[in-house]
């Protein structure tokens, strides 16, 4: 299904700009556009015959399940795709050049400064040996934006306008010194550094909580509105693509099958892969039914009487920050937080980047030492444990990590990634723990012969289901989930919070559940404790905590949850490239 015929929402056409270009034509227009890879297994035809228009000052959004195309059909479009992948056929024009047919030279004039990307990953897509300032300083001096003098304060500008706070401290450090969020707002700011006429951002705001993930899109809207920048929206968030897209286009199995104004799609879905999509996005109306947890009939206690599993009391960390006017700084992370988490129950954290969330799971697993206060695990004192004690910590409480993509080692097979915990602690031989990996793919609803593959030949989704296997390798009490389920498409997020549910009524497993989704929340957790600056604002039931908050911070957080309103239908045309 293509979109050749627009919606009377598309302007008509007539209107150049400086550069003698139709400023009122589509900007970027896609048409039959297919792309294969080359696998050990064959050729993978990943997007097959899409067509596609962006506008001048409009924000077009793509949406659809792991491996419907969508990010390979942005990728194609300044042909940053992976080694083994081809265009077969199809034009991407931009103005008054395909793309699919430009040089690599010719390439280069365009990619950052007149089309700008905001990857999924700030992980791996930020140089971990380089000074956030610096990166961003490079992209201004590589198009003549700045010299080599100026660059540094201009850098510190840009990232000012991309929202990080601080600008001229966080310029001086190293993306592993910044929260997830904060490396998020630096790939944003090195893809507006140039006031690119195109920006592609590919789920830009997967790792950002609702206030952060608020702002950012606020200021790319400005971009849509002020100065006629278009945006292509790689997104699984079906809120923010309501919120933010003028239009809205579907992709399953490499296909468009839907695509019209955002409103429209939405309100009157016609394909029924639409449907599902909607169908699956979790929601801050209905909860998840619960399964009674599975206690053992000889247990002294029920779970909300016994001595609870994890608290914490009073917990303080502080971190040393670069000197700012030749002055020491330091950061209070964790400010006096006390928590406690019984057997069988959920726990979650919520907050806004850098409030803290992280750093308490990580000092509750001892992965990092606490200031001051203590972590009583099963009534033990492990605050200041070593040794032996750490080590059956380490047994007793394991990590889902937030990113599928690089948590997994590339080198180890499934069977290997899932299996290691067992050989650290010397649990079974071979054999037994080749059983133990097949019952736990069982378990993750993943086939025997997965045992065999490598990271890299799965899906998100089922990179996921690996990670949680791998966590529950040794029957662990505590699994600390640390965003799990933010890099994964509405569809399957489902699937992985079931299954969470389910393993949790099975094994009685207590979960430290970390999100920046409060509707993924109000469907897993038990208990809910809002974080901000540090400091626990609130706690409660997610049933009371939602439906009346207390706290003016925890309103703030559910006003700034996407899906309430849709962007107007009007399209912007104008021409001046203002400041973000």
């Amino acid at each position: 299904m293509g979109e050749a015929a627009m919606t009377d929402d598309a302007p008509g056409k007539g209107a150049p700009d400086e550069n003698g270009e139709d400023v009122t034509a589509p900007l970027l227009e896609i048409r039959g556009l297919s792309v294969s890879y080359r696998t050990r297994g064959g050729v993978v035809k990943a997007v097959r015959g899409v067509d596609l228009d962006v506008w001048p000052g409009q924000v077009t959004a793509v949406v659809g399940g792991s491996g419907s195309g969508k990010s390979t059909t942005a990728h194609a479009v300044i042909r940053l795709l992976a080694a083994n992948g081809t265009i077969d056929a199809g034009t991407v024009r931009f103005g008054r050049h395909d793309l699919a047919a430009l040089s690599e030279a010719e390439l280069r004039t365009v990619r950052g400064a007149r089309i700008g990307l905001v990857p999924q990953d700030p992980t791996v897509s930020l140089n971990p040996v380089k000074r956030v300032g610096e990166q961003v300083a490079e992209v201004l001096r590589i198009h003549g934006l700045a010299t080599r003098r100026s660059a540094a304060a201009e850098a510190v500008a840009v990232l000012d306008r991309a929202g990080l706070p601080d600008a001229a401290v966080r310029a001086r450090q190293y993306p592993h010194e910044l929260s997830g969020g904060m490396r998020q707002r630096a790939l944003i700011a090195v893809a507006i550094a140039a006031r690119p006429a195109l920006i592609i951002a590919d789920e830009p705001t997967s790792a950002l909580d609702v206030t952060v993930q608020r702002v950012i899109l606020d200021r790319l809207q400005h971009l849509t509105e002020e100065s006629g920048t278009a945006i292509l929206l790689v997104t699984h968030d079906l809120g923010v693509a309501a919120d933010r897209a003028h239009r809205l286009v579907v992709m399953e199995q490499g296909r468009v099958v839907e695509a019209g104004e955002t409103r429209a799609v939405l309100a009157d879905p016609q394909h029924e892969y639409t449907r599902r999509l909607l169908a699956s996005a979790p929601s801050l109306t209905t909860a998840r039914p619960r399964t009674p947890v599975n206690t053992s009939p000889g247990s002294a206690a029920p779970p909300d009487t016994a001595v609870p599993l994890v608290e914490a009391r009073n917990l303080v960390k502080e971190f040393r920050l670069p000197r700012a006017g030749g002055e020491a700084r330091t950061l209070r992370a964790v400010d006096d937080v006390s928590l406690t988490l019984r057997r069988g129950r959920t726990l979650a954290l919520v907050g806004e980047s850098g409030s803290g969330k992280s750093t308490t799971a990580r000092l509750v697993l001892r992965l990092a030492e606490a200031t001051s206060g203590q972590v009583l695990f099963d009534g033990t004192d492990v605050t200041t444990a070593g040794g032996a004690s750490v080590r059956q910590l380490r047994r007793r409480a394991q990590l889902v990590y937030q990113n599928p993509y690089a948590s997994l080692d590339p080198r180890f097979s499934v069977g290997e990634v899932i299996t290691e915990p067992l050989r650290a602690f010397k649990v079974g031989d071979r054999a037994s723990r080749l059983d133990r990996a097949r019952e736990l793919l069982d378990r993750v609803a993943l086939p025997a012969a997965t045992l065999e593959r490598r990271p890299a030949e799965l899906s998100g989704g089922q990179r996921q289901r690996v990670a949680i296997a791998r966590a529950l390798a040794l029957s662990p009490d505590l699994v600390v989930c640390d965003e799990p389920v933010s890099a994964l498409d509405v569809s399957v997020q489902a699937q992985v919070l079931d299954l969470l549910a389910e393993l949790q009524a099975d094994t009685g497993v207590a979960y430290l559940f970390i999100s920046h989704d409060l509707a993924v929340v109000r469907q897993i957790a038990d208990q809910v404790a809002v974080m901000r600056a540090g400091r626990v604002v609130e706690t409660g039931p997610p049933e009371e905590l939602f439906s009346e908050p207390r706290h003016a911070y925890t309103r703030e957080l559910l006003a700034a949850i996407p899906g309430g309103r849709a962007p107007s239908p009007s399209t912007v045309t104008a021409t001046v490239r203002g400041p973000l």
